[in-house]
């Protein structure tokens, strides 16, 4: 394939996003409707936070409802997208060892309950790899930099956590975000639109940090995405709102899609 796949980082929030239909889903739609059609998609999901780097190399990877407690239409929601064990196999050949292949996961609901929603027919083969939580958040950005050679390869690279993500701080009342949402929110932007990819690595020098990034598994593959992405991408942010007060659902696609 000829033409440079787009790296993309999607704000996922609540699962019932998966089922629902909201400005959140339709964008995801919306979006995946302009998307080049990749031979693959290496997907970085916030709910497989490992020790150690981990990928899956089944062609045909299971589905994991990782959420408790909701409607029963989302564990219907069936997403039996195929894997793709040659691409796994390249990530950890490329990766010098430091990925290991492991089974005992799969593609859970950061991955699936986007994905189904862009790429419906669920024809585009899967391969997840998981946030390592032992790595410092720099090098989330060096092990993207060293996988973007892949977009080059007919794959895509997904990201899906959520840039402000505090459960503890939960309204349900609110489909807003809290005035430090955004300011974190609008810190993160401003310097991923000048590139200072450093600040967004250090994101605890941005105002409203500690209460947008409790604990960084969602936050972490952004920097993924990012390391995967230059200078000479075009930038687009494709989702754009917050909701239950502590969640910012800030989706960005890097690289070129259909207007």
């Amino acid at each position: 394939m000829t033409t440079r796949m787009p790296a993309l980082f999607a704000g996922h929030g609540s699962p019932l996003n998966a089922i629902e239909e909201n400005r959140f889903s339709r964008g995801w739609e919306e979006v995946g409707r302009r998307l080049p059609k990749p031979r693959a998609i290496l997907a970085v999901s916030a709910h497989w936070y490992t020790h150690g780097l981990l990928t899956n190399d089944e062609a045909h990877p299971k589905q994991v409802y990782d959420m408790y407690g909701f409607p029963q239409a989302l564990y219907d929601l069936a997403y039996p997208v195929p894997g793709d064990p040659a691409l796994a196999h390249e990530l950890v050949e490329r990766l010098d060892g430091e990925a290991c292949v492991d089974n005992s996961w799969g593609i859970d609901h950061g991955t699936w309950s986007v994905l189904h929603r862009m790429f419906p027919e669920a024809d585009v083969p899967v391969v997840q790899l998981s946030v390592d939580g032992d790595r410092e958040p720099a090098a989330h950005l060096e092990l993207g930099q060293r996988l973007a050679f892949l977009r080059d390869e007919g794959v895509m690279v997904f990201g899906s956590g959520n840039v402000v993500h505090n459960l503890g701080m939960v309204d349900w009342s609110s489909d807003n975000g809290a005035e430090w949402n955004k300011h974190f929110d609008a810190g993160v932007r401003a310097a991923i639109e000048r590139r200072d990819l450093d600040l967004v690595a250090d994101w605890g020098r941005l105002a409203g940090a500690e209460l947008a990034v409790p604990t960084p598994e969602h936050f972490l593959p952004l920097l993924f995405v990012l390391g995967a992405t230059s200078g000479d991408d075009a930038m687009e942010t494709f989702s754009d709102g917050y909701t239950l007060g502590s969640m910012a659902m800030t989706g960005y696609l890097f690289g070129r899609a259909r207007a």
